[in-house]
């Protein structure tokens, strides 16, 4: 039996946490699903979703992602089974490899074997959350007598952040799904695919969640949306597992341009190498109207749950009224 399509934003909402149960309680109004957390430089992953679970028991709780490098294993363990216990049935921990930038440049963390690294954590998760006792090498730690005192009612899902074929396989085999971002509506068919083989493969019948962050500002200034997306297109892309996964994705030519530039040290030049059509690609906008098709066509091509960054990349934007312009009741 397919998945149902779950639409999702993505938290924190602007505002200061504090501020946002009313807000929580409008995406719910508006149709929205789901609410997924991230982990770089702003709130840490679980705190905002600690508060949703106990404001707006309508909406379901997810990372995208938690970096696997930057909690202990059995600190790990005990952050993600205690949101499962306080939403029981309506949370989800992602777990990605994260970037060298955030991993090791401003944790000080080595970031060494990220696939085995992920996978390790997973497997790690996995033990934890079945009540055993952990006395275990895996191949990027050890664990030795812990066993987790807190046991949710229901087994969060596991999902698996991926990029190329190495992790996306990852995810179908060892998780119940994969997280993925920085992709056009027609990359999904082709992740989602190896993603559902790979879960066959391993003897898996049950479809596996597709969770993707969508870039969107509904907004019909494109020059102004370009110029903004462009900048932050060049902070991404040029990232190596993000510049290995485009060149992947067969995008390459158009953006060597600019990764020649950036290596240069030559910033300006490298926006001005990025062609309109990977931000297009990559970066929703256009009227409300059009911004909801393209995201329907995400769906369309395989994603079960869509988490939406709203970018403000048009300074006349409103974010709530974007929320809003594109809520699942819009229209």
């Amino acid at each position: 039996m397919a998945l149902p399509n779950r639409p999702g934003m993505t938290v924190p909402l602007p505002g200061h946490l504090h501020t946002h149960r009313d807000q929580l309680a409008e995406l719910a109004d508006l149709g929205y699903t789901d609410i997924w957390s991230a982990e770089s430089d702003g709130a840490d992953a679980f705190t905002p979703l600690a508060l949703a679970a106990a404001w707006e028991p309508r909406l379901r709780l997810g990372t995208a992602i938690v970096p696997a490098y930057t909690r202990s294993p059995a600190l790990f363990a005990q952050s993600v089974a205690s949101l499962a216990d306080a939403a029981p049935g309506r949370f989800a921990i992602g777990i990605g490899s994260s970037s060298n930038v955030i991993v090791e440049r401003w944790n000080g963390i080595a970031f060494e074997q990220p696939y085995q690294k992920v996978r390790d954590v997973v497997r790690f998760l996995r033990d934890a959350l079945d009540g055993e006792k952990i006395a275990k090498s895996y191949d990027t730690f050890e664990v030795d007598g812990f066993r987790l005192g807190i046991r949710p009612e229901e087994r969060p899902k596991i999902l698996v952040a991926a990029l190329q074929e190495g992790m996306l396989r990852l995810a179908g085999r060892e998780s119940d799904g994969a997280i993925i971002n920085w992709l056009s509506a027609e990359d999904v068919a082709t992740v989602s695919g190896i993603v559902a083989d790979a879960g066959r493969e391993a003897g898996s019948d049950e479809d596996k969640e597709i969770v993707c962050r969508i870039f969107v500002c509904p907004s019909e200034n494109a020059d102004v949306v370009r110029a903004g997306a462009r900048r932050a297109i060049a902070a991404y892309l040029n990232v190596g597992v993000y510049a290995a996964f485009h060149e992947w994705m067969g995008r390459g030519e158009a953006l060597s341009g600019m990764w020649a530039k950036w290596k240069e040290g030559d910033r300006k030049g490298a926006l001005e190498e990025i062609p309109d059509q990977v931000v297009d690609d990559l970066i929703i906008h256009g009227s409300p109207a059009e911004c909801r098709a393209k995201i329907q066509a995400y769906f369309d091509n395989g994603v079960t749950t869509s988490s939406l960054a709203i970018m403000p990349f048009d300074p006349d934007l409103d974010h709530w009224q974007a929320i809003r312009d594109l809520a699942p009741t819009a229209g």
